[in-house]
């Protein structure tokens, strides 16, 4: 497997972003293709233009096709289309699919997120303890990074998730932040002194915990996505697979073992009879219908499945 470690440019994806993106190459394809024309058609300089093309991409919006050319994603042009559930970005539903959407490559997934995210042992993020994983990782992957690549890697990972601090820690204004700050999915817990001197080092954890924010239906369609891109062979899913497996949604989202459970519990009506799941002494298996059959997305905002 192929990790990428970079072409964000340092940038956390910021709020107009997508959107614009999405309107972009919406109307031509090739908008996004030359540096120069991109760059008058966002309105940002050469590297953010970079940045843009890597976040539409890693976020599901939309896809590079060889040519450098790119097309709007069915996930996308459901989000941001003309008819689009959220196109400015206003639902937090909309942020934690983005969220989910990040760490659900299956392909050139993004290292940090899918190492933080699903192998992550420890109770806390430690900057110190994260670069040596990170370090480790790469050297046994074979890869020949440099320790200043890493180092923009999880920090732009951590500002995706955790709001831009100035000099003299204010904090920045809000359009210069990811919108997913607003998930507060990491939090800081702490801080530890630096080798003995005076300065300090946050430290920060995941918010492991129930979130109703992310709603049954929003649970029931990662759930099926899930299923789709990692199980695809799979006829059944053990409630360890939601809960614990690499990519699951117990784990994206963080969510405590009783929780996913009481969610798998109302799961046949939460996603209209598309997915059920059973259990006993002997048996915790969720199945499913035909998954060409159905499209969940609609229901996680309100509407009739399709």
């Amino acid at each position: 497997m192929t990790f990428r470690f970079s072409g964000h440019e340092t940038f956390p994806c910021r709020y107009a972003w997508l959107p614009k993106a999405f309107a972009a190459v919406d109307a031509a394809p090739a908008a996004l293709q030359d540096d120069a024309r991109a760059m008058v058609t966002l309105g940002v300089g050469k590297n953010m233009v970079r940045a843009v093309r890597f976040w539409v991409q890693a976020c599901g919006v939309a896809a590079s096709g060889r040519d450098g050319s790119f097309s709007v994603t069915p996930f996308g042009r459901s989000i941001f289309g003309r008819r689009g559930f959220d196109p400015f970005l206003e639902d937090l539903r909309t942020l934690w699919l983005i969220h989910w959407q990040l760490v659900s490559h299956t392909e050139e997934p993004l290292f940090a997120w899918d190492y933080l995210l699903n192998r992550w042992q420890h109770a806390e993020l430690d900057r110190k303890e994260v670069l040596a994983a990170f370090r480790r990782e790469a050297d046994r992957l074979d890869r020949k990074l440099s320790d200043v690549t890493l180092e923009q890697h999880f920090d732009t990972f951590l500002h995706t998730y955790v709001p831009t601090q100035g000099r003299k820690g204010e904090v920045q204004e809000d359009s210069l932040d990811c919108p997913l700050v607003e998930l507060e999915l990491i939090q800081k817990v702490g801080e530890r002194r630096l080798d003995g001197g005076g300065r300090r080092e946050p430290i920060y954890a995941f918010r492991r915990e129930p979130k109703p924010e992310v709603t049954p239906e929003l649970f029931a369609y990662c759930v099926d996505d899930f299923w789709t891109r990692r199980r695809p062979t799979e006829k059944t899913l053990s409630f360890r697979d939601v809960a614990v497996a690499h990519g699951s949604p117990g784990q994206v989202f963080k969510l405590p073992e009783a929780d996913i459970r009481d969610r798998l519990g109302t799961i046949e009506s939460d996603s209209r009879g598309a997915l059920r799941y059973r259990e006993s002494a002997a048996l915790q298996q969720l199945t499913r219908t035909d998954p060409a059959t159905r499209d969940l997305l609609p229901a996680v905002f309100g509407q009739s499945p399709l």
